[in-house]
């Protein structure tokens, strides 16, 4: 299946938005705890990358079954 412009566009934008998503919690969870050091930025990491999955999966599934995005 050939990848339109369109496609890579929306694709990078959901990436943006699910690792910014991601990113913020992962910050916010550590700063609430007041975490530091190595430990908060593994705790970050990994909850910033739970996040930014968990919220990827979701817009896909919600786009799909709106009918903008088809599945490959």
């Amino acid at each position: 299946m050939a990848h339109t412009s369109r496609s890579i566009f929306w694709s990078i934008a959901g990436i943006v938005v699910c690792g910014g998503a991601g990113g913020l919690s992962g910050w916010w969870l550590v700063g609430a705890f007041g975490l530091a050091g190595v430990f908060a930025a593994l705790v970050g990491a990994i909850v910033g990358m739970v996040v930014a999955t968990g919220s990827w999966v979701v817009l896909t599934v919600v786009l799909r079954r709106l009918g903008v995005e088809q599945a490959p």
